[in-house]
């Protein structure tokens, strides 16, 4: 045994028996254990100087030099005679080498300690000889080692990411299911925290038993609660954080907002053909036209639009949803108390005069988390600070967004102001401003609407609302 190699070697609890070199360059270093204690019983403690077997095992370790590097550890199994024992024989083993482990602990180190260096797990298992599982547990370990309780914010997100792409399953009735695997992020949105933590899912459940896991005190800092328009994170919300006031994010509501656009386009596509959009229908292949917002739309895109909604629209019923769409994002734009309330009021007119389910839905939708709206409204915080910050293809198509289904009985013909606006606040903020959404008004200059729907409206504002109220745009067709 040379003391020298040992050292060179330098993996603690084994020495250095002998290294063979292969004819391609292939080195083997044989080792046997060099640890006294290693002959300690793992159960009761007691040393034993029974030996009943030797065994030899291959441990990864890490590479040395440009050949390659194997190991074989010759450890003896020894049996335990202490007779209130349970454990009859155990095998040898030591800190770097322990037992069951078919690696050193130094490998694992090493890999953990370069994933968290910002490189990816495939990466770090294409230069070790250890497999993507075994790599991403060792980061894992390594950073529930180093990672700190974080610090309570006062403004703290929430929001859902898939994991992986969706699969497909058959169930015991032979019809296919799609199986997907969220995981909830909690996000420091006031200071710079960044990510807080993760839980598995996308319940109330994981949200109250993450919340809870941080402590009263750690709950009693947060303020200010921003997610997405989820009953489920709500409840969560209201149940862990009480004291906390929610904030719903508006890049969700333009998405629902979007989602009636294109849910009025397509419904109106499959009446008037039969058949799904194609790229001759002219809405069809201007669809993402119709989601763009229309106070940043320019001169040659209204032209475009209004020639698409004078092709492809005879019943009305785009033009309608667009305006409808347009009407709510004024609202999300507002920030005073008067332009909150005028707004909504014509956002309202607007779902009334149009007549579509999709829109009375979004209407229904909003009355339902209009307080977590307001909130949005008065404190103007977002859910993530930057959306770029987003996994690729997470909330980059309509597709890809969970709306929250409604369970409500459809809404009646006719619907009221919200109840947090009151009549005194109306007046304190004057008299609405006229929409110009008279029936007359709506007609326009399409077909008439089809039997049993109300008329689209018309005069659609696509200005911005910080601009001059006599810059309004016109909806690009009359009567839309």
């Amino acid at each position: 045994m040379d003391n020298a190699t040992t050292v060179l070697f330098g993996l603690p609890g084994v020495a250095v028996e002998s290294v063979h070199v292969d004819d391609d360059g292939a080195r083997t270093v044989h080792v046997v254990t060099d640890d006294p204690t290693a002959a300690a019983c793992p159960s009761c403690g007691a040393f034993s100087t029974s030996v009943k077997q030797y065994r030899t095992t291959r441990p990864k370790d890490l590479p040395y030099g440009e050949a390659s590097l194997s190991v074989r550890w010759r450890k003896a199994q020894c049996r335990c005679r202490e007779d209130r024992c349970p454990r009859t024989a155990f095998t040898e083993s030591v800190p770097e080498l322990p037992p069951r482990a078919r690696a050193t602990s130094r490998l694992l180190r090493f890999a953990a300690r370069a994933v968290g260096a910002a490189r990816s797990v495939a990466g770090v298992v294409d230069e070790l000889p250890i497999s993507w599982p075994t790599a991403h547990d060792a980061f894992v370990a390594h950073a529930a080692t180093v990672l700190t309780e974080p610090a309570p914010p006062a403004v703290l997100g929430i929001d859902e990411t898939r994991r992986g792409r969706p699969r497909w399953s058959r169930d015991a009735t032979g019809r296919w299911r799609r199986l997907e695997r969220f995981e909830t992020n909690f996000v420091d949105l006031a200071g710079d925290g960044g990510l807080l933590g993760q839980a598995a899912g996308r319940t109330g459940t994981a949200v109250v038993a993450w919340l809870d896991a941080r402590g009263e005190d750690w709950k009693a800092a947060v303020k200010v609660v921003a997610i997405d328009p989820a009953a489920g994170y709500r409840a969560a919300v209201e149940r862990a954080l009480p004291h906390a006031r929610v904030v719903v994010d508006h890049f969700h509501l333009v998405r629902l907002a979007n989602e009636v656009v294109t849910e009025v386009r397509q419904r109106a596509t499959r009446e008037a053909h039969r058949r799904r959009g194609r790229r001759v229908d002219p809405a069809w292949a201007h669809r993402r036209l119709l989601l763009r917002a229309g106070n940043r739309l320019s001169s040659r895109a209204l032209r475009r639009l209004a020639a698409v909604l004078a092709r492809d629209d005879p019943t009305n019923e785009s033009g309608a949803a667009w305006g409808v769409k347009e009407r709510f994002r004024q609202v999300l734009a507002a920030r005073d108390r008067h332009t909150i309330a005028s707004r909504l009021h014509r956002f309202r007119e607007a779902v009334v005069l149009a007549g579509l389910p999709e829109a009375t839905r979004l209407a229904e939708t909003v009355d339902a988390w209009w307080p977590q709206i307001l909130a949005f409204l008065e404190t103007g915080i977002h859910e993530r600070r930057d959306r770029g910050d987003q996994p690729p293809g997470q909330g980059r198509r309509p597709d890809r967004l969970r709306l929250p289904q409604s369970r409500q009985p459809a809404a009646p013909r006719t619907l009221p102001l919200h109840p947090a606006i009151t009549p005194d606040d109306q007046w304190r903020a004057g008299p609405a401003p006229s929409s110009s959404m008279s029936r007359d008004d709506a007609r326009g200059e399409g077909p008439a609407p089809m039997p049993g729907r109300a008329p689209a409206p018309s005069g659609c504002i696509a200005r911005h609302p910080s601009a001059d109220p006599a810059a309004d745009v016109a909806c690009p067709r009359g009567g839309r």
